[in-house]
């Protein structure tokens, strides 16, 4: 019988365990579109109905989506359509706008957060290419509508997919022209090149654009890196139609989805800070509460002596960079802070997977840390621990103890058995 720690003895431990994760990569060869891409994902598992539904509590405008199977080139494939009836496209809408509109819906914050980044550099690059103040900047060929349910569908696609790593090709961007509102362009479009600055471009010589604004400011904002297909255990695979056809090869967007093996234990956070010394201690709890529902990976306070040795509280935000907007809001609105400061931290976290464990009073996820395959340490779920206590009425101490004990014994029996092998 294990010793109630919560570490196992190397006898004991598991053979060596590759934690994964969800991997996508996108081939661009022939380019890029928003409605492209949700047609590939789609395809690749995406429920039609599911995207709908994203846009019916927030989208008011008078537009309809349209899915249809297409061939290209003896390649089957998903074409979505965005149909705007005449108020859709003659409502331009300026970035204060979309912001208003994603900021009341009920989108997931990370979807809110990551989807205003992504619509912030497009009308970047449109106050750029038109020489105009960004508050001034609307939106022109994009499609106002078109342009929110093809950036907004791509991040809730790729959250109920479950992808948390995407790698892309190199993007075909096309040749020739293209004629927008301001007359003809050469290819790619000002506003195309500017979103894909520092992405690895090329064209393949086929006299049409391949790469549209949405498609370069998706494929930018959602792209961890570009490079060769990933190692990765396959999945699925979705494919989504262009709406012209190429005669040299197939115009589609091909999106594969799998899991790959996540070796690298270190990653990039930032950090935020904030002193307060003026605050009810019983105010923490629910700040901490909205700052976890907004995205941040860690909160915790920490008692300190501040200026002329009055006590205090040391108020720490772990987060990705993607939510620090709503996280600040929360901060300066919720506490009585004046300031904050944050930085950019790298930090080492070990494999983390939470396994469930049959025990005799009841099912209890186990989260296990992992370094090289080898448990390092392990730990039962506080919540499920508290919920058999309340519901068995024994103490939770019991609880959590019998459940080390179990999954000791559980891990010894595994370890027996493989070397009997």
């Amino acid at each position: 019988m294990c010793s109630p720690l919560h570490v196992l003895p190397d006898s004991l431990q598991p053979s060596v365990y590759t934690p994964k994760m969800k991997t996508a990569y996108i081939d661009c060869s022939s380019g890029i579109s928003g409605d492209m891409f949700l047609g590939a994902l789609i395809d690749a598992g995406l429920p039609f109905d599911y995207l709908k539904r994203t846009f019916t509590d927030f989208l008011e405008d008078d537009y309809d989506l349209s899915l249809t199977r297409v061939t290209k080139c003896n390649i089957s494939a998903s074409k979505l359509s965005v149909i705007v009836r005449n108020n859709g496209f003659t409502r331009a809408r300026r970035f204060k706008d979309i912001e208003k509109l994603i900021k009341s819906s009920n989108l997931k914050e990370k979807i809110k957060n990551r989807g205003l980044k992504i619509f912030r550099s497009v009308f970047e690059v449109e106050a750029l290419v038109h020489g105009l103040p960004f508050e001034k900047a609307h939106l022109h060929e994009l499609g106002a509508v078109d342009f929110i349910i093809d950036i907004i569908g791509a991040l809730t696609g790729i959250d109920y997919l479950g992808i948390s790593n995407i790698i892309a090709s190199p993007v075909n961007v096309g040749g020739g022209k293209v004629k927008i509102s301001h007359g003809e362009l050469p290819v790619p479009a000002p506003a195309t090149s500017e979103l894909l600055k520092g992405i690895p471009l090329y064209s393949s010589g086929i006299n049409m654009e391949l790469t549209t604004p949405t498609g370069a400011a998706i494929i930018k904002g959602i792209s961890d890196r570009f490079g060769d297909f990933p190692r990765m255990v396959l999945e699925s695979t979705g494919y989504g139609a262009g709406d012209r056809d190429i005669e040299s090869h197939p115009n589609v967007l091909r999106i594969f989805i799998g899991n790959s093996s996540k070796s690298n234990t270190s990653e990039n956070v930032t950090v935020i800070e904030a002193n307060i010394d003026d605050m009810s201690p019983q105010i923490y709890e629910y700040v901490m509460e909205r700052l976890f529902d907004s995205g941040a990976r860690e909160v915790y306070v920490t008692p300190v002596i501040m200026k002329k040795g009055r006590p205090g509280n040391l108020l720490t935000v772990i987060a990705d960079k993607e939510n620090l907007e709503s996280l600040f809001h929360i901060i300066f609105h919720e506490t009585t802070t004046i300031g904050l400061r944050y930085y950019d931290a790298a930090r080492s976290v070990l494999d983390r997977q939470i396994s469930p464990l049959e025990t005799k009073h009841g099912k209890i996820g186990i989260k296990i840390a992992r370094k090289d395959g080898h448990i390092l340490n392990f730990t039962p779920e506080y919540e499920d621990c508290k919920r058999i206590a309340k519901e068995r009425s024994i103490p939770l101490k019991m609880v959590t103890t019998e459940a080390i004990r179990e999954f000791g014994t559980q891990q010894s029996c595994e370890k027996t058995m493989e070397n009997n092998e």
